[in-house]
């Protein structure tokens, strides 16, 4: 435990206290539920382009990736590997798709193409998705703060939550991307600033930081087998296309970007800075855990025993950077979080009151309820957030659990969504049953590691999956069902 001089609290809460009145303050402008939702679609490309940065980057990167990097080696890092792919499938498809329909729901379409149920069961699982995500952030912005500090972790989620809500609920749109933009920048020039700290102070410098690194394979990608039960190169690629495909194709919280954009270029290259910056931005912190495991092999002795790995990144920062810089450099922790979390919240609100609240409960809302709907939405968003991530108190692996969570949550969709694009003709009925069919699969593959005994599974159809490909799974089973059918059904017509 550390005690924070008093210029760096000071540096901390002045910065916290200036992103909470800059959110604030988009409040007292002559706004609508539409500028809440899309500020009016006259946001610069370079701002989204930030917050759609920022919304990939949270403190499962700040943290997380340190921390795994540190425990292991590279191999989350393929991950990022498969964007590029997938941003361009999203520049060249769901971009020009979603600028193209009238409405700022990512799910309006599914509607269109398969009738409510398929709408209802889309934005729940994203919402589901969203609140998975918000509170293992809120638990790792906290985790830091309770070893390092002693600060209670259920008041560091709390607070943290709270403020997050206050400019996401009064701000809008616009006032999270903003945020975002700025954060973003904050976050990048203290990664860097941090690794020169790390090369500069590690005896023996960068040649004995690379020599430690080489000598204990921290910089393997993993295993290159072809084996999709354990987190080989290619699960963890396959697995990183399906959710990034999925972040680009039917996540509200990246169509609502598109949305933002003055016209369909602008919208085009935010999606490319936004998704391109992070490849490079990942490495950056995937090297830091391998600096920071070089770092410490050097001098043992100045780290604590039992120190979780989501917490020696931040033990770095408290107890070996200048006076006034370690404030800002927490401060850029929490602007990783944050940033995430204002983005999840808005989106969120956005699904409650297009999808939920004017389709089927109130029709006939004023655009003036619109507004209150969506701040209290975002309210209860942050509120039910909060709660999450005091459950995720005491998870092995902050990263694992929110993947394994990520894949369970996403339902398939993108497969539904495929679905509907690819096989124009396929109707209702098989849509839903092939929905039906990948959720089970999901499960199969989801359930499958908690039913097995001794890690070898007693059962014999279990599954031999990793759990993160119940994503890949359940979309595919999708969208190949529902083909089939369709496929099966115009063959019986003719005949």
């Amino acid at each position: 435990m550390a005690d924070l001089p008093i210029w760096d609290t000071l540096v901390f809460i002045l910065y916290l206290l200036l992103i909470l009145g800059f959110g604030v303050s988009f409040s007292f402008r002559k706004r609508t539920a539409k500028d809440f939702t899309t500020g009016g679609g006259r946001l610069p490309a370079w701002a989204i382009g930030m917050s759609i940065f920022a919304t990939f980057v949270s403190s499962i990167s700040f943290l997380a990736l340190p921390g795994n990097a540190y425990l292991s080696n590279w191999n989350g890092f393929v991950f990022s590997l498969s964007i590029p792919l997938a941003a361009w499938i999203a520049v060249r498809y769901f971009v020009p798709h979603y600028r193209s329909i009238s409405s700022d729901s990512a799910y309006f379409y599914l509607e269109e193409r398969f009738g409510p149920w398929a709408r209802i069961y889309a934005s729940t699982c994203y919402l589901l998705t969203q609140l998975a995500r918000m509170g293992a952030i809120l638990y790792l912005l906290a985790l830091p703060m309770h070893f390092l500090f002693g600060w209670s972790i259920e008041w560091v989620i709390a607070m943290t939550g709270l403020i997050v809500v206050i400019y996401a609920m009064l701000g809008g749109i616009e006032a999270v991307v903003w945020t975002d933009a700025i954060q973003g920048l904050i976050l990048i020039g203290g990664a860097i600033i941090c690794l020169g700290m790390i090369f500069w102070k590690i005896p023996g410098g960068a040649s004995q930081l690379l020599e430690i690194a080489d000598t204990n394979e921290k910089f393997s990608l993993g295993s290159f087998d072809w084996d999709f039960g354990s987190s080989t190169f290619w699960m963890i690629l396959v697995y990183g296309l399906f959710i990034n495909l999925q972040n680009f194709g039917i996540d509200q919280s990246y169509v609502q970007r598109y949305i933002t954009a003055k016209s369909d270029q602008d919208a085009k290259r935010s999606t490319w800075l936004g998704s391109l910056l992070y490849i490079p931005v990942s490495a950056l912190f995937f090297f830091i855990g391998t600096a920071l495991f070089a770092y410490y092999q050097t001098q043992p002795q100045n780290l604590p025993e039992g120190i979780q790995a989501d917490s020696i990144f931040p033990y770095f920062i408290v107890t070996e950077l200048p006076i006034g810089l370690t404030g800002l450099l927490i401060a850029s922790l929490f602007a990783a979080g944050m940033s995430t979390l204002s983005t999840s919240i808005n989106s969120s609100a956005t699904v409650i009151l297009s999808d939920h609240v004017k389709k089927y409960l109130r029709p006939n809302l004023s655009s003036k309820r619109d507004l209150k709907v969506l701040r209290l939405s975002s309210l209860a968003m942050g509120l039910l957030a909060i709660l999450v991530g005091l459950a995720f108190n005491g998870v092995r692996s902050a990263l694992d659990a929110w993947w394994a969570l990520a894949s369970i949550f996403s339902g398939g969709i993108l497969g539904l969504f495929l679905l509907g694009i690819v096989v124009k003709t396929c109707p209702s009925r098989y849509a839903a049953l092939a929905t039906f069919i990948g959720v089970l699969l999901i499960a199969w593959v989801s359930l499958s590691p908690s039913l097995s005994q001794g890690g070898e599974s007693k059962i014999v159809w279990l599954s031999s999956f990793h759990p993160n490909m119940s994503i890949v799974l359940g979309t595919t089973g999708i969208f190949l069902v529902g083909f089939l059918l369709t496929l099966a059904f115009q063959k019986k017509n003719k005949a």
